[in-house]
């Protein structure tokens, strides 16, 4: 089937909207979504520019390049609007933070499994971004956004199959009419007649197996090179649990024969010299942590069984507190920089 431009589709709607132009002030969506994609792009940039140091394999190279170029773009399309909007430019993140002379940390193929796994991330933010965001030039960056990271993470699946790196997600039977559900057993998940998963659970189940072994092995080499002691066992406790959840989810999925993405922790190297700060790697690991909230809701929102809603529960709040004294540790060390506020109103 033939791609087509979705204005082809359309009426176009021409209207006159002044109120919502350029020259109105930024909302508080606007700051906040701009703001997010700003220290994300900026984190990005840094992690990013040290794989480069280290990348033999050509596709791979040219993939950690893109992602580059996109995170360097948009973190200057968003300082753009920061500086026409008088909107004080964030800290985010620099040079100090990352030590490019550092040995390799990670093997080639670990590249673009984590390019996915952040872009699938940065996908969510600009999804979200564009039905909230009123003011036209700043919806369309986010539409550009998302329609980048779409291709790029296009790319990186093309590489990643043709590498053989990863295997074709479950096969499951087509139906062969449409059919209702007419028992309350449809529910069932520990006891009684437990059905066999539906494709929306397996699909968030894969997705949470893919990014959780992705988040590991990361996890696990930041876990190597942490200097302070307190973030170091804050890693460790974020291994066992995030090692918990993979398993968790795997079992689901062999229960029913299906098959799994395996763990990738052979791509992180004995390496214990840190390439990133302490402050770049504890941010990171809070802020992907949170984005397994959403992911988790996401999964919830469309699961039927209760004990795979049951095991997204749990696992989401394990994951909160992780997020909550992870927090609380950037805090007590400076690091951890304010969001745009409201007034405080008392």
């Amino acid at each position: 089937m033939d791609i087509i431009n979705p204005m082809d589709k359309m009426k176009p709607i021409n209207l006159s909207t002044k109120e919502l132009d350029e020259s109105q002030p930024l909302s508080s969506i606007e700051m906040a979504k701009l703001w997010a994609t700003y220290m994300g792009n900026s984190m990005s940039t840094q992690i990013l520019t040290y794989f480069l140091q280290h990348c033999e394999d050509e596709y791979i190279r040219t993939i950690v390049e893109n992602a580059l170029t996109l995170s360097k773009d948009f973190k200057q399309r968003v300082e753009a609007f920061f500086k026409k909007d008088n909107f004080p430019i964030p800290v985010g993140f620099t040079q100090d933070d990352v030590n490019l002379d550092a040995p390799r940390l990670y093997e080639d193929e670990f590249y673009p499994q984590y390019i996915k796994y952040a872009a699938k991330a940065g996908l969510s933010l600009y999804a979200v971004a564009i039905p909230l965001v009123m003011r036209e030039d700043i919806r369309e960056f986010f539409v550009y956004a998302n329609q980048c990271t779409s291709i790029l993470l296009g790319q990186i699946n093309n590489v990643l199959f043709e590498r053989k790196y990863i295997s074709k997600p479950p096969i499951i039977p087509t139906p062969e009419r449409p059919d209702f559900i007419d028992k309350q057993s449809y529910l069932n998940g520990w006891f009684g007649d437990v059905r066999p998963l539906h494709a929306m659970e397996i699909t968030h189940l894969y997705d949470n197996i893919e990014n959780n072994r992705t988040s590991k092995a990361l996890l696990l080499g930041f876990y190597q090179t942490v200097r302070d002691e307190k973030i170091k066992a804050l890693f460790k406790r974020g291994l066992d649990m995030t090692n918990k959840a993979v398993n968790q989810c795997i079992e689901k999925l062999h229960k029913e024969n299906l098959p799994t993405p395996s763990f990738i922790d052979h791509l992180v190297t004995t390496s214990t010299n840190p390439p990133f700060s302490d402050k770049i790697m504890l941010f990171h690991k809070v802020d992907m942590f949170a984005m397994k909230i959403r992911s988790f809701g996401n999964s919830l929102a469309v699961t039927a069984r209760r004990d795979i809603s049951a095991l997204y529960l749990r696992t989401t709040t394990n994951v909160g507190l992780f997020v909550d004294d992870g927090v609380n540790i950037l805090i007590d060390k400076g690091w951890f920089e304010t969001p745009p506020l409201a007034h405080g109103r008392k």
